[in-house]
């Protein structure tokens, strides 16, 4: 027991250092903030009155752009841990008894936090230019915890992704990826809308699942089961993660 509170007291003294070095980097959330917001803008008063969803666009956008800002966010994890790695710090740290666990759950809890911090952030944008969500209280709850298992599993891959790179401006590439998902989704359109040959993998990548059950649960509509395959893809990517970020920190660390 002793072990297991010396652990949670490590990786929220990191959590709480990677959460002031946040406040002290303000540009960069600053743009993690304000670009899923001006792309929700965009998508709603450019492009949206040319976009047939059978719905108010905005109604349909909402659950893409709250993914994509998660996904925004996150990539900040990896250039957090690549700038650690780089600038000796982890060193100081061992020296400490402090192993990496603890300094890349702290990383990771401060993503969750700053991200959630951002979808409240977009979802009262989203509210003011016409967004009418009709969610039961269970359903936002569940909205929740899609989120939250979200931001958790590509947080830890964000960190994964922060050892493997050499560089910080290395790091920060890598996660174009994550950023990228979202598009080649039901995001923005219906799959039925795109090439016959993006159809296969457009249904069968993480974030659509995810991004379907948001939105029936939004919008109080049936998500079959929807929300478990997103759980599943959660799940599978935050165990890869996990031990991919493992590996890798011994590896960077000999």
């Amino acid at each position: 027991m002793s072990e297991v509170l010396t652990g949670w007291t490590r990786a929220t003294t990191m959590a709480g250092r990677s959460v002031r070095l946040s406040r002290r980097n303000v540009d960069a959330v600053i743009t993690s903030m304000a670009l899923p917001v001006m792309l929700m803008l965009v998508f709603v008063y450019f492009f949206g009155g040319a976009i047939n969803t059978g719905t108010e666009y905005v109604n349909y956008v909402v659950p893409g752009i709250l993914i994509l800002c998660a996904s925004f966010g996150a990539a900040g994890t990896a250039v957090g841990v690549s700038d650690d790695m780089d600038g000796g710090i982890i060193d100081r740290f061992r020296t400490l008894d402090v192993g990496g666990t603890a300094i890349l759950a702290g990383h990771v809890t401060a993503s969750v936090l700053r991200n959630l911090a951002s979808t409240a952030l977009v979802l009262g944008v989203a509210l003011a230019i016409g967004f009418r969500p009709s969610a039961t209280l269970a359903g936002w709850f569940a909205v929740f915890g899609l989120l939250v298992a979200f931001l958790l599993a590509i947080s830890w891959f964000s960190a994964a992704i922060g050892l493997l790179a050499r560089t910080p401006e290395a790091a920060s590439g890598f996660t174009f990826f994550m950023t990228f998902l979202p598009y080649p989704s039901s995001a923005f359109v219906r799959i039925e809308t795109m090439p016959g040959w993006l159809h296969a993998f457009s249904e069968h990548q993480p974030v659509t699942p995810l991004i379907e059950s948001l939105r029936g649960l939004l919008h109080s509509e049936p998500v079959g089961n929807s929300p478990w395959v997103a759980l599943l893809w959660c799940g599978g990517i935050l165990v890869l993660a996990v031990a991919m970020s493992g590996a890798l920190f011994r590896v960077r660390t000999r």
